[in-house]
């Protein structure tokens, strides 16, 4: 046996250690949830995580097209697509309670108008283009990196944007105008909160797996809730365009109670928003939704 080679006794004695690649994007609240794993501060004996940040549209693309990472944050209007190879976890979601993206315009146009001019949206499978699909199925929509909207929109060359991300509180300080919330607008219609985007978890690892991991994520964002200052200290870093005081609060309203657990309320606005979204053909997939843990 050469030396570069364990022995038996040393395989036994240092048992495999699963690695679990996690993919997000980086933003405040993304990062403020996986703080606790990002920095060792939960951990899971027999487990190594490592993550991975990239957008939330790139993302969508990746898991539909590859299933590649073992866990990734998806929109909830994405899932559809990607639903035989993941199932939802049943926390880390971003859910809106009565507020959410939002259409911007340099001029205030009513709700009858903005239904005909040309909207620039953040990717056809963020769920905010659903959301805005469901709200006018006929307007007409231009794709663009989700920071360049209100550029954009500034500059003339859209008439009107549908912003996500930290632009839901930055709007008002270039002198835009909002024409029209759609998680006001949900609220109205359905009576539940908007849900916007969440984290999926590849069915391929098994249940043990899948259920560690879920609760190892629940103990990130709990330790995240339980130690916020350090959480949002370290969530600034990717802060766009946000003081500390204003981190603070979009981190509020995408991290709190409804992210440890969608309650059966939560759980209903996935399925209605989905439902609905494949009704008016919107999503051409029949519709399976399940949670893990």
């Amino acid at each position: 046996m050469s030396a570069s080679t364990p022995s038996p006794a040393e395989l036994s004695a240092s048992p495999a250690i699963r690695e679990v690649a996690i993919a997000h994007s980086p933003d405040s609240d993304d990062a403020f949830m996986f703080y606790g794993l990002a920095t060792n501060k939960v951990r899971v004996p027999g487990y190594k995580f490592s993550h991975v940040l990239s957008d939330i549209e790139t993302l969508n693309q990746r898991a539909i097209r590859e299933a590649f990472y073992d866990v990734t944050a998806v929109s909830f209007h994405a899932y559809p697509y990607m639903q035989d190879n993941y199932a939802l976890m049943a926390c880390g979601g971003s859910v809106g309670e009565g507020y959410g993206p939002m259409i911007i315009a340099t001029r205030q146009y009513d709700l009858q108008e903005i239904r005909r001019v040309r909207i620039a949206v953040p990717g056809t499978l963020t769920t905010a283009y659903l959301a805005l699909k469901l709200f006018a199925p006929e307007i007409e929509t231009a794709v663009l990196p989700f920071d360049q909207i209100i550029p954009q929109v500034l500059a003339g060359n859209f008439h009107a944007g549908l912003i996500i991300h930290e632009g839901q509180l930055t709007w008002a300080r270039s002198g835009l105008c909002r024409i029209l919330d759609l998680g006001e607008w949900w609220r109205e219609q359905t009576r539940l909160p908007l849900p916007l985007g969440g984290n999926a978890i590849r069915r391929s690892l098994g249940d043990q797996v899948m259920l560690t991991v879920t609760r190892a994520l629940r103990d990130s964002i709990q330790h995240g809730l339980d130690h916020r200052g350090e959480a949002l200290a370290y969530a600034m870093q990717f802060a766009r365009d946000l003081d500390t005081s204003l981190a603070d609060k979009f981190v509020g309203m995408y991290v709190n109670e409804r992210t440890l657990n969608y309650g059966d309320d939560g759980r209903e606005a996935i399925r209605r928003l989905l439902e609905m979204g494949h009704e008016r053909g919107i999503i051409p997939h029949p519709i399976r939704v399940d949670f893990v843990g």
